[in-house]
């Protein structure tokens, strides 16, 4: 059956596409008839099962758990292992969603087959449908060998954290006249080389709507504006678990650290106060 003979709930990534998991087609044939989507990270199978059952189309399985679960300090002592693992439980998790995990610093910059091998690791042993990659130019080649093997992959540019020590913190990308023509050429080699779509991170908005209109793929857009054609937050900064500071482009859309510190609180309460366990959670 033809694309645009689909009744209408099924072209659309929210409601449709029940049957069997997003694709990266879907999300090509998205961006043609101009529908945004939104994508979270996940990193267990439990928050991944909600977030699936709430209709987010893409989940990302980021090694920014480095910073939001495993305690790091930044992204870079995230390692194969601990993606895999952490990828296996979210596509457990889930039913409809495409899963995308992250390769971790380290694991594709050495060459194009080091990055073939981790990223058959992933979609293998963990189950994973697409892998992310930071780089334009500069992972041009690992790209192209990827997709040629039929790994889908998600590009990353702008504000790449795996080079935090080499950008010397998270500043804005692309601010400029020649950072702004490098990113749209790295966001136009990532496109050529087979890239199935591109987050673009802390990258000025008008550059990221100018990317996105003369790309193909999708944009999807962290810290970039409205003009992009999806948008990512890592899940602990858009339900309020992260403590302390947030970037700027988070919005909040829950306090679940307060409310799980006052469940927490609460328990303690009637366990101190033998309230807890009461009759009914008893057994006789």
């Amino acid at each position: 059956m033809q694309n645009g003979s689909l009744p209408a709930a099924q072209k659309s990534l929210y409601g449709g596409v029940t049957s069997r998991r997003v694709t990266v087609r879907d999300l090509a044939a998205a961006k043609q008839r101009g529908e945004r989507w939104a994508m979270l990270t996940a990193y267990d199978a439990m928050t991944a099962s909600v977030f699936d059952e709430a209709g987010i189309p893409v989940l990302l399985v980021g090694d920014s758990a480095g910073n939001c679960h495993l305690g790091y300090e930044n992204t870079v002592p995230v390692t194969m292992d601990q993606m895999v693992m952490m990828a296996g439980a979210v596509v457990r998790g889930t039913q409809r969603a495409l899963v995308v995990a992250d390769l971790p610093f380290g694991s594709y910059q050495e060459s194009p087959q080091q990055a073939l091998h981790n990223a058959v690791r992933l979609m293998k042993d963990a189950g994973v449908q697409a892998v992310k990659l930071e780089g334009g130019e500069r992972s041009a080649a690992a790209i192209e060998l990827l997709v040629q093997a039929g790994v889908p992959v998600m590009a990353h540019l702008g504000l790449t954290p795996q080079s935090v020590h080499a950008l010397g913190g998270y500043p804005v990308q692309g601010r400029g006249d020649e950072a702004a023509h490098q990113l749209l050429r790295d966001a136009k080699t990532v496109q050529a080389a087979g890239a199935f779509s591109v987050v673009l991170e802390a990258v000025p908005a008008e550059l990221a709507a100018q990317v996105t209109e003369q790309l193909h793929i999708p944009t999807v857009g962290i810290g970039a504006g409205a003009g992009c054609d999806a948008q990512v937050l890592v899940w602990t900064d858009m339900a309020g678990m992260t403590s302390g500071r947030v970037p700027k482009f988070v919005k909040k859309y829950a306090e679940l650290r307060a409310a799980l510190g006052d469940a927490a609180r609460a328990f303690q309460d009637d366990v101190r106060d033998a309230a807890f366990p009461a009759e009914e959670h008893s057994f006789h």
